[in-house]
């Protein structure tokens, strides 16, 4: 059965956000939600009758505030965060290899994939893999910060995703030019700063890319290390 992730859009951060729902029940996850949309993501699962179960972190977000927080507190949800990004209040601390199960026979794979940062995760579903700042359409995520590296983003791009089947969905954790979804073997064959590029040219590459620092960076990580609570929503 092909199963389409629900995709929401944050336009100030650029952020997608993803409701997952399990076809054997009323079970649903949600990946990277964003704290000014907490009531409409709510909305959007109380209009289909489902159940929230898990909020998904890919890493700690530097350019917005993650709801994981309130929404915890609303569903009674398990929090799940990558056991690298320091998110103590979090009951479920991902570790690679993990699988997380929700409905009656469903389950989410757990890729540990350093780059962006040092514990971002991608998560793999039925063929659908969310890839949070890790692999983007036609790019990738910076790694200037939080323990960020070009050269462990090579390996976990190259030797983990690009090594998933070709026809697996690539379901961004952002996008800058309008792009929704893409695939593995589109972005092995298509990626500006990955396909066909060696390890030395990627890292001269991402070091040379110059970027201005997230505004919100101070705000977002400490109140996102804490699952967003540290902010008000």
């Amino acid at each position: 059965m092909q199963v389409t992730p629900i995709q929401l859009f944050d336009a100030e951060s650029s952020t997608y956000t993803y409701i997952l729902s399990a076809p054997d029940s009323r079970d649903a996850v949600i990946i990277d939600p964003v704290d000014r949309h907490w009531q409409r993501d709510l909305a959007h699962v109380e209009r289909l009758g489902l159940t929230l179960t898990h909020v998904l972190e890919t890493h700690a977000h530097a350019d917005h505030v993650t709801s994981a927080g309130k929404l915890r507190a609303l569903t009674g949800a398990k929090a799940c965060v990558p056991s690298g990004c320091g998110i103590p209040p979090a009951e479920v601390q991902l570790q690679d290899g993990d699988v997380i199960p929700f409905g009656l026979r469903e389950h989410i794979a757990v890729i540990h994939t350093p780059g962006h940062t040092a514990g971002s995760m991608c998560y793999l579903w039925r063929g659908n893999l969310f890839t949070g700042d890790t692999l983007l359409v036609d790019g990738c995520g910076r790694t200037d910060f939080q323990g960020g590296s070009a050269d462990a983003l090579y390996d976990s791009v190259t030797r983990k995703l690009f090594a998933l089947d070709d026809a697996t969905r690539v379901w961004p954790g952002h996008d800058y030019k309008g792009q929704s979804v893409s695939s593995i073997g589109w972005e092995k064959r298509h990626n500006a700063r990955l396909a066909g590029r060696s390890r030395e040219d990627f890292i001269c590459l991402m070091e040379g890319l110059d970027l201005p620092r997230p505004k919100l960076m101070d705000v977002a990580v400490p109140a996102n290390r804490n699952l967003g609570l540290a902010h008000s929503v």
